[in-house]
């Protein structure tokens, strides 16, 4: 930093040398600088020069086509520009004489005494509204006091009809001080290191005084390459001071530095060259990114939500407007430099006039895109949580998230597909071919890959009978599962034991949904043929009646645990059938319980289940038949266990 302060001081010490000829030219150069300044006689130069052919030797040197012409008024340009740097502090103080005679001559004080008065009185009065309303550090609170000085200083202003040129030389540094002060309050609530603050706030600074001063030259009657003279200068201290940013707050690698370094030093000479429309772009390659994301955290501070409808509309709204300016601001740039190099070629000015449109449509399906898939995303979280709702709607819900992710995918497809159409419209490409050739391609795709088609139309068939939804339990053919997710042409399906299933829709034909309103689970028990049927009736009513009390099981029963009677005699006993309504999926869990508490009360009353058995019978001889069979057998075990010497 500081050798950019020695360079800075060396200049002004040098403008100040050179200004030691007269502080005014004579009055016969006014009058020639006012009569080449009028309009009519610039046109009637312009009109000689057009008249005059072209000298042999000049045709030679500047060549025929565009490329040679702009490369010989460039470089015309440059030594003109070059030539005139040393009558800059002379012309800046002549303009600055000029102004200031004619307020003294109308009664009114020197124009920087005015200056200091105004930013004086915005200043008291921004100190009286910070004082009543206290310190704020959010984002308003830092631009509502430039707001109160930049108010009262307007008023001021326009309130006194100041002399002509102290009028436009006072707007222009009071509209510059005021924007510096507002770039200066947005940076303090970027998150941006303290060092590359200090030099950003500099930077900025000396941008807006440049852009005041080159702004009142014209009008101040200061001549347009001493002008162009002044700039020039300008920038050659912006580029250093934006090199020494570079190089003292990066902790980058050396190389990036001088890659950074040369990018910096290349867009300076292309700016140089008056080629502003690259300049521009290639200043939004280097910092529109950065400022992107430091507008994206300010919207952020403005909505307690960035996922909600509002959050998103603040922050990719701002985003898209920043994007919009800059968009705006490079079509303002190109159109008035008519005379750069693309200019002078349609196809190129076709190309960037569709690129620029290009971008703004891209801005605007992004845009469109996030909204939708944010309001999905809220939906189907909320759609998430289904136990506490009433059948009607949990079923709602669960067919939301059924067809909402659907819907999303589908969604982005489009958006893509017709983004993507109009901006090679706008670049200049006949898309009516490329459409009739997609359909046709559709078409052989279609024959080609019937059984694709098939499991894609049979999806939509299915999402349309409202089959299935994500969640439920489902059997079709040899799958079942539950509900997982859906892609366009499949469908995939967690078994109970694990496995996932991805099932092709065209493959799944009758669909068994089990998760669907409500469930009857039956079952049986066999009990003893000497049961009392009307006993046991009477103690499934009452098991029926303490699981529909229960607090856990009572809200999943439709219908109580009931005993419908005697399905059968069976051989060891009396099959007895037994049912129960349920919300679906719960069913096993309940009928594990009701056993528990069946087989409890059951045994407590005296009611026992059947076992089966075997009897063997016989008379009395083949009894002692059996026995002496029996002892034969264990006299020949035991003979064959006894060891032998």
């Amino acid at each position: 930093m500081k050798w950019i302060v020695s360079v800075v001081a060396g200049l002004v010490f040098a403008f100040n040398a050179m200004a030691q000829s007269p502080t005014a030219p004579p009055q016969k150069i006014d009058e020639l600088v006012r009569l080449l300044q009028d309009p009519d006689v610039q046109a009637w130069l312009n009109s000689r020069k057009e008249a005059v052919p072209p000298a042999p030797g000049d045709t030679a040197a500047a060549g025929s086509n565009d490329l040679a012409k702009w490369e010989t008024a460039a470089r015309t340009r440059v030594h003109e520009v070059i030539s005139t740097i040393p009558a800059i502090p002379a012309e800046a103080v002549a303009a600055a004489s000029r102004t200031r005679q004619q307020a003294i001559s109308m009664g009114y004080a020197p124009v920087f005494v005015i200056f200091g008065g105004l930013v004086a009185l915005g200043l008291l009065v921004e100190g009286l509204y910070r004082r009543r309303v206290g310190p704020r550090e959010t984002l308003f609170g830092r631009l509502a006091p430039v707001g109160i000085f930049a108010g009262t200083m307007a008023i001021v202003f326009f309130a006194v009809e100041w002399p002509p040129l102290a009028s436009v030389a006072l707007l222009a540094y009071l509209s510059a001080f005021v924007a510096f002060r507002v770039v200066v309050a947005l940076l303090s609530v970027a998150a941006i290191a303290r060092p590359v603050r200090v030099r950003l706030k500099i930077i900025i600074g000396l941008i807006c005084f440049a852009i005041a001063t080159a702004t009142i030259g014209g009008p101040l009657g200061m001549p347009p390459l001493a002008r162009e003279a002044l700039s020039y200068c300008f920038s050659v201290v912006g580029l250093l001071l934006i090199i020494e940013t570079v190089w003292s707050t990066s902790s980058r690698a050396r190389s990036w530095k001088a890659a950074v370094t040369a990018f910096l030093v290349a867009l300076w000479l292309v700016w140089c060259l008056n080629m502003r429309g690259l300049f521009w772009i290639g200043v939004y390659a280097l910092v529109l990114p950065s400022i992107l994301n430091t507008i994206g955290r300010i919207a952020g501070t403005f909505t307690n939500d960035p996922a909600s409808l509002r959050g998103i509309l603040i922050v990719r709204g701002a985003r898209a407007t920043a994007i919009a300016a800059a968009v705006a601001w490079l079509a303002l740039v190109w159109r008035l430099n008519p005379d750069t190099l693309g200019q002078r070629d349609p196809i190129i000015a076709a190309l960037f006039y569709g690129a620029l449109k290009s971008v703004l449509i891209l801005v605007c399906a992004d845009l469109l895109w996030q909204l939708t898939k944010g309001w999905i995303d809220r939906t189907l979280r909320g759609s998430a949580e289904t136990a506490s709702l009433p059948p009607a709607d949990a079923a709602r819900r669960a067919r939301f998230r059924t067809l909402l992710p659907i819907f999303r995918n589908a969604l982005a497809v489009v958006v893509a597909v017709m983004a993507a159409l109009i901006v090679l419209a706008q670049l200049g490409v006949q898309i009516g071919p490329l459409i009739a050739g997609a359909g046709i391609f559709g078409v052989a795709i279609g024959f080609g890959s019937q059984t694709l088609v098939k499991d894609v139309i049979s999806g939509v068939f299915y999402m349309l009978d409202d089959a299935f939804r994500v969640g439920e339990y489902i059997q079709a053919k040899d799958y079942k599962g539950t509900v997982e997710g859906f892609s366009l042409r499949s469908v995939r399906l967690r078994h109970h034991r694990g496995p996932v299933f991805t099932v092709p829709f065209g493959e799944l034909g009758a669909v068994q949904n089990m998760s669907r309103d409500w469930v009857i689970d039956k079952f049986r028990i066999t009990v003893g043929f000497n049961t009392d049927i009307e006993k046991a009736r009477k103690l499934t009513k009452k098991v029926g009646a303490e699981l529909k009390e229960d607090a856990e099981l009572g809200p999943l029963f439709i219908e109580p645990l009931k005993m419908k009677g005697v399905e059968e005699f069976a051989d060891y006993g009396i099959v007895l059938s037994f049912a129960m309504t349920t919300v679906p999926g719960m069913q096993t869990y309940i009928r594990r319980k009701a056993y528990a508490k069946i087989r409890e009360l059951f045994l407590a009353n005296g009611i026992t289940f059947a076992q089966p058995t075997v009897q063997v019978g016989g008379d009395e001889k083949e009894g002692a038949g059996v026995a002496a069979a029996a002892q034969a057998i264990r006299t020949q075990q035991a003979s064959a266990a006894t060891p032998t010497t």
